[in-house]
């Protein structure tokens, strides 16, 4: 378990946090809280007691005090794990986009045509594309559930390059669970040049592009898909359109 899952370690944080805005003269200060591999042993008994007891009135009296905290340190350890990735995950495979290809907010989701929870949400994009203008949707495709999950995903990135991508998602995901008939029929109902498709589908820099997105996902955390990233929101899951939403404009304010 992380230090983020860790629900004692993080209740300790926010006790000593809640404690040092109080201004409670106990004798060790933040840089040391900071530095100690272990927050609850430095604490002795008295001490300890004389935080629970000031904590426990304070959130008894501002019970919002502590979500907000938590929401806060969310927001830091999103950023963190966004540090030096960012503009990594947020770059496109060329033509592999939603919405407005040259619009100034980013969604970027990572998915797999053969996931239902992806086929779910592909009502809630299309609407976020309609009521936002200024959205792209970054597509980067996280093919982990069938070795016919990386085949549709190869087709979907030859469709990219021939400036049919939309077509093709939304015919994949129509066309039902990704086998050799089910890519077909979604390929030429793209209208895909299938010979330059295969040329595509058989070029290194794609297979290194799926395994780019495998990495990136795994250094965000994600181990499912949908899993989506709006500024320094990270969420996991068919969360719906209202939650994307509320990300969207959260990223502009």
């Amino acid at each position: 378990m992380s230090e983020s899952q860790n629900p004692r370690r993080t209740v300790l944080i926010a006790i000593a946090c809640v404690a040092a805005g109080l201004g409670l003269g106990l004798g060790w200060g933040w840089q040391q809280w900071r530095v100690a591999s272990d927050p609850a042993a430095a604490l002795s008994g008295g001490e300890r007691a004389a935080i629970e007891k000031v904590v426990h009135d304070y959130l008894i009296e501002h019970p919002e005090v502590l979500p907000k905290a938590m929401e806060a340190l969310q927001r830091k350890e999103n950023a963190s794990a966004l540090s030096g990735i960012r503009g990594d995950v947020t770059k496109e495979w060329p033509g592999q986009v939603l919405g407005n290809p040259a619009g100034k907010i980013t969604l970027v989701e990572f998915t797999d045509f053969a996931c239902t929870y992806c086929r779910q949400s592909e009502a809630d994009v299309d609407a976020l594309v309609r009521a936002n203008p200024e959205l792209k949707v970054v597509i980067r495709q996280l093919p982990i559930l069938s070795p016919e999950s990386a085949d549709a995903a190869k087709w979907g990135m030859a469709a990219a390059e021939q400036g049919k991508y939309s077509v093709f998602h939304h015919a994949m995901y129509a066309a039902g669970k990704p086998d050799a008939r089910t890519i077909e029929a979604a390929a030429r109902a793209a209208g895909l040049d299938m010979a330059r498709a295969q040329k595509v589908i058989a070029d290194p820099r794609v297979e290194a592009e799926l395994g780019r997105n495998i990495e990136l996902a795994r250094q965000l955390g994600f181990n499912g898909t949908p899993s989506w990233v709006i500024g320094d929101v990270l969420l996991s899951g068919a969360v719906g359109k209202e939650r994307l939403q509320a990300a969207i404009k959260d990223s502009q304010s």
